[in-house]
């Protein structure tokens, strides 16, 4: 069984995170051959390189990046066609090569024009869309054409309804996770004094692009509370070494920066609280590890409608303005930290360590009943020629 997956590296590392998730289960099921594939890599040098260009859009020209995402909501036909005939010739290629028995889309820019393909080169083959988004979704994410669209959370499935999609095509499974971030130990509650035993550890991160006042948050926490803090720059070296000039000497090893890392998990089990923007691969690895959250930002477009997410299910707190940081946290830790308490039991109902295995299970089962139709059609067709 040959299932590939068109995801890309070029736009964040939550693609990326997404695919690794899903690859390390079907890793586990015999028989069954995943391939991931950058799917901007079939679009040829411009499309390439301009995908490449989403860091620079996320941290210094976020206005224009709204812009793209405003394009993708009105006018998607415009980005369908544009990637679909710079792709065709490719992806044909890439068909004969890999001969998948289904095909996995984790990413908005390739699902219509995959279908477009296929349906007018007469290719048969099982298509199933997977949302990497938690709620604010470009229609780009829903054609109706697709076998079935896995949608993270109930709200995204209703989006994709208006957008088009069969209902009974859209099914629920929680955000993929890597199972690195899921932690059989019991997060221990922390000890909130003045104890410098005690203190309080915070990671504040950014998404993989580093983008954010991470220094001013820093700056608040380290003034006023009994705390050390993790900073996550991620691929944004400017910021790291900025951040490493301007507050090392002044707090010490109270302070770490950290550029790109592999071991996020690592950290989150590190600390007691995560500050961050509103990632939903972040936000959703945080809640696998039982560590609460407050988001201070998000990306234009398709984060703006996450921390509203968090809130509802009390997975964690939004402080719009990182200026009222101190507030927010001071509401988290009163009450012997009543609030951090209430959040970390949310998490524990809300996280599923078999989700992702799940979603995967689910796939495969579409591959066998596509492979059993298509061997019932052919002894019909045998047995109508006998007749």
């Amino acid at each position: 069984m040959n299932i590939l997956i068109i995801s890309s590296n070029n736009t964040g590392c939550g693609h990326k995170s997404i695919a690794e998730a899903l690859m390390e289960q079907f890793k586990e099921i015999p028989n069954v051959n995943a391939k991931v594939i950058e799917g901007f890599d079939t679009n040829g040098i411009l499309l390439n390189t301009v995908s490449k260009s989403y860091g620079f859009f996320t941290r210094r020209a976020r206005v224009l990046w709204k812009a793209v995402w405003n394009i993708s909501l009105k006018k998607p036909e415009l980005l369908t066609k544009l990637t679909e005939r710079t792709m065709e010739k490719r992806f044909l290629k890439i068909l004969d090569e890999e001969k998948p028995d289904l095909i996995l889309s984790i990413h908005p820019n390739f699902n219509a024009p995959v279908l477009n393909i296929l349906y007018k080169n007469e290719y048969n083959i099982p298509f199933i869309t997977l949302i990497a988004d938690l709620i604010s979704i470009t229609p780009l994410w829903v054609d109706r054409r697709a076998d079935y669209i896995i949608s993270p959370t109930k709200e995204a499935k209703e989006r994709c309804i208006k957008f088009g999609a069969y209902a009974s095509r859209v099914t629920i499974d929680k955000f993929p996770v890597r199972s690195r971030f899921y932690n059989d130990n019991v997060r221990k509650n922390p000890i909130i004094n003045d104890d410098p035993k005690n203190a309080l550890n915070f990671l504040l991160m950014s998404g993989g692009e580093g983008v954010g006042n991470l220094g001013s948050i820093a700056e608040i926490l380290l003034e006023n509370f009994n705390c050390n803090v993790k900073i996550v720059a991620g691929k944004n070296s400017v910021l790291k070494n900025k951040l490493e000039n301007k507050y090392s000497e002044k707090y010490g090893n109270r302070l770490d920066v950290y550029g790109y890392v592999n071991n996020v998990n690592k950290l989150m089990e590190e600390v007691d609280i995560l500050i961050t923007r509103g990632s939903p691969n972040v936000l959703m690895e945080a809640v696998a590890s039982n560590l609460p959250i407050i988001i201070t930002g998000e990306l234009l477009g398709q984060e703006e409608e996450n921390s509203y997410y968090i809130e509802e299910k009390r997975l964690g707190i939004v402080c719009k303005d990182y200026r009222n940081l101190n507030d927010s946290v001071q509401r988290l830790l009163s009450e012997n930290g009543k609030m951090l308490k209430e959040i970390m039991e949310s998490q524990r109902k809300y996280r599923d360590p078999e989700a992702t295995r799940k979603t995967v299970d689910f796939i495969v089962k579409v591959v066998s009943d596509f492979k059993l139709h298509e061997e019932l059609d052919d002894i019909n067709v045998q047995l109508e020629r006998l007749v």
